[in-house]
């Protein structure tokens, strides 16, 4: 059950060197961060410097997205911080009629975001991802209208992720995320039974040359504090299904914490070594309450458990 963590860290940190080295290999894109808010067009002619009949060619063959998802009306306003993709093969948009929407107002969409897909796009990654399938369902009802992100959960993680509708309620929670979340609730399933079916854990997190997280100590002064909290809620004779709170916002933190406790979430190969019995790491958003800076309405947004969870915890040998 409990793997040698730092072996485990040094292998999945070589695998992660290999695949970034071949997501760069087979990259058939032109990216560009936007500096200032302008229209797409003006944007294409001005910065890009492409002739106003090309720039429309690039709308009209459908080769532009905004983060990974697809735009062709030519005064799409662009904000500062997005990332322009130029194709060199069509993106087209999808008809999205099984969006999994929790809520939805004129502020902010949350969804029930599925394991295994990306909140927003990566090197590797540019149109399978949640930003892409929102944007898609916002855009059949008015392609002018556009979401901006607000935070992320990881690729193999499901449950609660919100976006924002415009970019002023985007700034106000990004800008003030801790004092307007008042919970971050998460189910996992680790192997093993826990020592102590309930502890608040404060541990220093820091990230590697490699993107990947690990433990050390308070003197370390690029460490980040990091807060965790778990409750035992069920138990059969090879796993435990936790309830966690999460107080801080670290990257994988609720991974590395009870990675480093020797008990690795189900599913978990970047960290650990553990079980992975129904092919998905055990590891999903259940709520996020969390305030409206404008408005000051408190959106209590909830997905359940996924059913395979329940059925895992039925099981005993």
């Amino acid at each position: 059950m409990n793997k040698n963590y730092k072996e485990n860290l040094k292998n999945r940190s070589k695998d992660k060197k290999t695949e970034e080295y071949q997501s760069k290999k087979e990259l058939d894109i032109k990216q560009y961060t936007i500096k200032r808010e302008c229209e797409l067009l003006t944007y294409l002619i001005d910065e890009l410097k492409f002739s106003r009949n090309n720039a429309k060619n690039l709308l009209s063959h459908h080769l532009i997205a905004i983060d990974g998802a697809p735009v062709s009306q030519f005064n799409f306003m662009l904000s500062k911080g997005d990332t322009l993709i130029i194709s060199k093969r069509p993106i087209r948009k999808k008809v999205r009629k099984d969006l999994p929407i929790i809520y939805e107002d004129n502020d902010i969409i949350a969804i029930n975001k599925p394991y295994g897909l990306l909140s927003v796009a990566s090197d590797k990654e540019k149109s399978s991802t949640a930003y892409r399938m929102v944007m898609d369902y916002m855009q059949a009802k008015d392609k002018h209208s556009r979401i901006f992100v607000v935070h992320r959960i990881d690729k193999e993680t499901s449950g609660v992720l919100i976006f924002a509708k415009n970019e002023k309620i985007k700034e106000e929670l990004q800008n003030n995320w801790n004092e307007l979340v008042s919970k971050r609730g998460y189910y996992a399933i680790v192997e093993g039974i826990m020592e102590e079916k309930e502890k608040r854990i404060v541990n220093y997190l820091r990230m590697n040359a490699l993107n990947l997280m690990y433990i050390t100590n308070s003197k370390d002064k690029k460490a980040q504090r990091c807060i965790t909290q778990y409750k035992v809620i069920k138990e059969n004779d090879k796993y435990s299904l936790l309830d966690v709170d999460i107080f801080t916002g670290r990257k994988n933190q609720i991974r590395v914490t009870l990675g480093g406790l020797g008990h690795f979430i189900l599913g978990d190969d970047k960290y650990g070594e553990p079980e992975n019995p129904i092919n998905r790491l055990c590891l999903h958003a259940y709520e996020l309450d969390i305030k409206n800076p404008i408005s000051g309405k408190v959106y209590k947004l909830v997905a359940k458990m996924p059913n395979e969870f329940n059925d895992l915890m039925k099981k005993t040998r």
